[in-house]
């Protein structure tokens, strides 16, 4: 089964908590860039299927804290959503770019997660941008498509990245610390098929 989403927790006013991270890709991918560092430390592996990282940023002045909840795609991690989801401030639901069956899986992880969690910001994410753009026009063209009807559906923000090159992985903080916080940010959206798409 493909892990296509994650989960994080919102503790405390000035916390904000985020997911990232997929089991369908190598734990090189689900290194984290945030403010142009590569975090690789503090992620804590476990074999439950889910798996944590805490990381502080300081916005103009004010420390935000991230609680990093990676929820696995495995039959025994299923046991951790309702704990992953519980005062979520936002889902990111991942998939691979370069694999379909990772988005057809998309809808059927958003309702698990809804069941526990109906406030939390809906961020949907296609992950190995830097792949995906190896793949034929036509393939990208109807792979871009059918993500962007998926996020319209799910009333979701829409981004392409990589963790690779750090394409878009610091807006996505970026845009869920400025939804939580009414914080006046906005990404530019971009729906050039071979760019890195950013759609809402």
């Amino acid at each position: 089964m493909s892990s296509p989403c994650l989960v994080a927790s919102k503790r405390g006013f000035e916390t904000l908590d985020t997911p990232y991270g997929c089991c369908e890709h190598s734990r090189n991918s689900s290194d984290l860039y945030v403010g142009g560092e590569r975090q690789e430390e503090g992620f804590e592996i476990s074999d439950s299927g889910l798996n944590q990282m805490d990381k502080t940023l300081r916005v103009g002045g004010t420390c935000i804290a991230y609680r990093i909840w990676d929820v696995a795609g495995n039959e025994t991690s299923q046991n951790h959503i309702p704990s992953a989801c519980k005062d979520s401030a936002a889902m990111l639901f991942m998939f691979d770019l370069t694999s379909r069956c990772t988005l057809n899986s998309i809808v059927r992880w958003y309702h698990e997660f809804r069941k526990w969690n109906q406030t939390a910001i809906p961020v949907l994410i296609g992950t190995k941008f830097d792949d995906f753009v190896q793949l034929p026009i036509e393939v990208q063209w109807t792979i871009a498509s059918q993500a962007r009807a998926y996020a319209r559906a799910l009333n979701a923000i829409l981004f392409f990245l990589s963790a690779t090159y750090n394409i878009n992985v610091n807006k996505i903080f970026n845009f869920v610390t400025a939804k939580l916080f009414s914080l006046p940010w906005a990404p530019e959206q971009n729906l050039t098929i071979g760019e890195p798409i950013i759609d809402f």
